[in-house]
């Protein structure tokens, strides 16, 4: 094969170390290509070694294979004086019965310089930061979630339902057993319901329970507090995307947390996304293809970022709730019967994706089709009014002149709005 990279350089990841390769053309035959393999570790004084190494051999092109989070130090490491690609490692897959690391490597090195990988989508440094923000605070939601389950747990087996005040909770811990006293302390609408807080305050609250309750209150407010930090952090590096966190927030079911995990997974810059079908690919909300001698098996998606398709499913799970009012809502009822929740669920989130890349590639807010777009306007009607030859056929079409508007208006015609020779 033509070789489009004359000087390419190959490198498999450890944890430990490294194999890189380096292929360039060999000065004593023609049209035949030098190869040369070494180790390096994975620590940095090792790395900005093989940095200066590949920088003398003059190479234009390093390819790395994403595994794990391994290949994040050499990557940030080359990326600023070399063209450094990460590829997925299902594309280059190896020859069967040579799979060592110093023969992926050098399968690697022939792939790159004959041009036959694609590369990976990494986004910039300040991209990345966000990143690490948002999934980080991702994290401790999920954690703050879980203590407070851990809680529930604790006050069902005490025999005590459905406390909600933090401040009986509190005099719980500190010791008070008083249920009338501990129902007093209600607030606004709870006070109408004191009489029932006096019955689902006696229990066996013991101080046992109180030291795991205490336990659990302090995990949640230092949880509740680190997220707060993170969510002022973020605010600080969304400012040069505000433009598109504003435009996100337009859509049915993305909140502002959402928006900002869109924003930090993507990078806020559908440049790189040729068409709304690519960055869906990307995302991993579109059927999978697997075709074979004529036949369609299994088109199951793709492996795809968890990160970002958590904020998909939670943006379409408050779409989903909007039957009335919204497309979307209306899309996922119309859908769900047919192909289940969790499908409809997952057509709704390439719905939403198909708008961001438009939305911010034109730099425009969502436009929704409301809620009775299926009912009124949607594709049944719009093929029966462009198809009068197979409404014909079915003994659908209305040869009569066509009405004027603004008389008869109750005629059926009139009400639809189809016009001449249309179907009723």
């Amino acid at each position: 094969m033509d070789v489009l990279h004359e000087r390419c350089a190959a490198l498999g990841i450890g944890k430990k170390d490294l194999k890189a390769c380096v292929r360039t053309p060999n000065p004593s035959r023609r049209r035949s290509r030098r190869q040369e393999i070494r180790t390096f570790a994975t620590m940095t004084n090792t790395l900005l070694e093989l940095r200066d190494w590949l920088v003398a051999e003059k190479v234009t092109l390093v390819v790395m294979e994403a595994t794990g989070d391994y290949w994040r130090p050499a990557f940030y490491l080359l990326e600023d004086c070399l063209n450094v690609i990460l590829v997925n490692a299902a594309h280059a897959k190896g020859l069967p019965g040579r799979k060592t690391d110093v023969a992926d490597a050098a399968w690697l090195c022939q792939l790159g310089e004959c041009g036959l990988l694609k590369a990976s989508f990494v986004p910039p440094e300040p991209v990345r930061h966000l990143r690490d923000l948002t999934r980080y605070r991702t994290s401790l939601t999920a954690e703050r979630t879980r203590e407070v389950k851990r809680l529930e747990k604790e006050l069902e087996d005490a025999g005590i339902m459905g406390v909600s005040g933090r401040a009986m909770l509190a005099a719980l811990i500190e010791g008070e057993r008083d249920v009338h006293t501990l129902a007093g302390m209600a607030k606004a609408r709870m006070r109408p319901k004191i009489p029932t807080l006096v019955e689902a305050l006696t229990g066996n609250f013991g101080e046992h329970h109180a030291f795991l309750c205490r336990l659990h209150l302090e995990r949640i407010d230092h949880l509740t507090e680190a997220i707060g930090e993170l969510s002022a952090r973020i605010e600080e590096e969304m400012l040069p995307f505000s433009r598109q966190l504003e435009l996100l927030q337009t859509i049915p079911g993305v909140g502002q947390g959402v928006a900002e995990a869109l924003i930090a997974e993507t990078g806020g810059d559908m440049a790189r996304f040729a068409t709304a079908g690519h960055l869906a690919s990307w995302a991993g909300v579109c059927p999978g293809h697997h075709e074979s001698a004529g036949k369609r098996k299994s088109g199951r998606r793709r492996h795809r970022n968890r990160w970002l398709g958590a904020a998909l499913g939670t943006a379409a799970m408050a779409a989903s709730r909007t039957r009335e009012t919204t497309y979307l809502g209306a899309r996922y009822h119309r859908l769900a019967p047919r192909l289940g929740k969790k499908k409809a669920l997952v057509a709704l989130e390439h719905s939403i994706l198909t708008a961001v890349w438009h939305m911010l590639t034109d730099d425009v807010a969502y436009q929704d089709l409301g809620g009775d777009y299926y009912a009124t306007d949607g594709p049944r009607h719009r093929k029966r009014r462009r198809s009068p030859a197979r409404g014909d056929r079915r003994g659908l079409v209305h040869d009569g002149p066509a009405p004027i508007p603004g008389e008869d208006p109750d005629h059926p015609l009139n009400r639809s709005g189809f016009g001449r020779d249309s179907i009723i």
